[in-house]
């Protein structure tokens, strides 16, 4: 069977169980591209509005640090308070810096396939280490893409970065002229923006990379028409099997009737088509129930079975379709039908003490019995 699957063709899209499995293994869409962008372009948007200030907190512990004594450097007390000037100096900046990368790196993974925690991922594996599986990755269609995209990257790096720096050629050539303080500022501006302008352009790679890997990721989880029929066994079942406990079940249920219908007060029948077995608790305030019913093979059963247990059989062909195809296996027969079926149960009370005591034998036209026109059937 195996090789069997190996030769066919993964048409079938990917069903809920196979994605929620290759979830629970690690498997999902991701894109290092798009990643890569949001975190640069969040760290070049932070610096630029905090950027200043870190250089400043950077360079004020810098210049403590370059005016501490020589009894200061030997004093544990005054290193001490110095590393926690410097802690409280730079903290805040460098801190709101780090955590906007932090979120930015989680954040946009998740945002393309949903967050996702795989300790069978992590687990070690074999066959990362074979020579074969990374050639096969590096020279496969896989490796083709990473290469397209390396390049892809090179050359728009490369494009981006030469119109900007010649669009900024007579800006850059006069910073020589301008003071060193200024001249500083001058080109910190100047290199925030082209490494925001180029992470930005990074933008382009990563439109057409998250769609790829949409794809790729739906193209690796596709099935065979085998595996699709596999998958459904193991989930729903065999259908073989699945039909084998349904027989068992309905033969255990036409036993289980079976046993029931010595204690019906009343037989009705189509004649020979349908049969039902009503009985009636005279003690309780319930309505007669329905303990047996069948048609052909099954009714022909219950009449062997009432027959021989003195159950009264009783030819009434509207009533029996009647019930039989408005009323369940345990359940009461509908309100429209009482006054049928208290004239039969009425019949079959007479009837047996007709044979207890004797007297006038009594009759019931079991065409007339009223049957409203809804439970009616053919």
């Amino acid at each position: 069977m195996a090789e069997e699957d190996q030769g066919q063709e993964k048409t079938e899209q990917p069903t809920e169980k196979r994605i929620n499995d290759a979830r629970e293994k690690g498997q999902v869409p991701r894109s290092r591209e798009f990643t890569t962008v949001i975190v640069l372009i969040a760290s070049a948007v932070t610096l630029m509005f905090i950027g200043g200030n870190m250089i400043n907190a950077v360079a004020e512990v810098m210049e403590k640090s370059f005016t501490l004594t020589r009894k200061e450097l030997f004093d544990p007390v005054a290193i001490l308070h110095h590393m926690v000037f410097s802690l409280e100096t730079i903290a805040f900046d460098i801190g709101t810096f780090l955590a906007v990368t932090i979120v930015a790196a989680l954040a946009a993974p998740a945002s393309i396939g949903g967050w996702n925690f795989s300790s069978q991922a992590m687990a070690p594996k074999g066959e990362r280490l074979s020579p074969l599986k990374g050639l096969k990755r590096m020279f496969g269609p896989q490796g083709l893409v990473e290469l397209l995209k390396a390049l892809g990257k090179f050359l728009l790096i490369g494009t981006i970065s030469i119109i900007v720096l010649w669009s900024l050629r007579d800006r850059l050539l006069t910073l020589g002229l301008q003071e060193v303080d200024v001249a500083m500022s001058s080109l910190g501006d100047i290199v925030l923006w082209v490494f925001l302008i180029i992470s930005a352009s990074l933008m382009l790679i990563a439109a057409i990379d998250v769609p790829f890997q949409h794809w790729n990721h739906n193209r690796q989880l596709k099935m065979t028409k085998q595996e699709l029929k596999d998958e459904s066994k193991e989930t729903e079942g065999n259908p073989e099997v699945k039909g084998r406990v349904r027989r068992l079940q309905v033969e255990l249920s036409q036993q289980r009737m079976m046993q029931d219908v010595p204690d019906a007060d009343v037989i009705i029948t189509n004649p020979t088509h349908y049969a039902v077995a009503l009985k009636y608790d005279q003690v309780g305030d319930g309505a007669p129930y329905v303990i047996a019913k069948g048609s052909d093979l099954i009714a022909q059963q219950i009449r062997l079975v009432a027959d021989a247990n003195d159950v009264p059989i009783l030819s009434a062909p509207p009533l029996t379709r009647a019930i039989y195809f408005s009323t369940e296996l345990g359940q009461e027969i509908p309100t429209g039908l009482y006054i049928a079926v208290a004239q039969v149960l009425a019949f079959v009370f007479q009837l047996r003490r007709y044979h207890n005591r004797g007297g006038n034998k009594p009759t019931l036209n079991t065409e007339d019995l009223p049957i409203p026109e809804e439970y009616r059937r053919d």
